[in-house]
C-alpha cells in the first residue's frame, strides 16, 4: 500500500460524510420516511468511525 492510499480514501469518506449530512438534512425537512432517515445517520456514524480510525493510524505512536 503506497501513502497516497490512505488520503485518497480518507477524502473519499469525508466528502461520502458531507453528501450524507446534506440529504439527512433535505429528507428532515421534506419529512420523508424517518426510518430512511435513521439508517442514513448509522451510516454517517460508521463513516465517521472509519475516519477517526484512518486518522489514528496516521498519528504514531508515543511512548511518554
Amino acid at each position: 500500500m503506497n501513502d497516497d492510499q490512505p488520503t485518497e480514501r480518507l477524502q473519499a469518506l469525508r466528502t461520502e460524510h458531507r453528501i450524507l449530512d446534506a440529504e439527512i438534512a433535505a429528507r428532515i425537512a421534506a419529512g420523508d420516511d424517518m426510518l430512511a432517515v435513521a439508517r442514513m445517520k448509522k451510516r454517517k456514524l460508521r463513516l465517521k468511525d472509519e475516519i477517526q480510525a484512518l486518522l489514528d493510524d496516521c498519528v504514531p505512536d508515543i511512548i511518554a
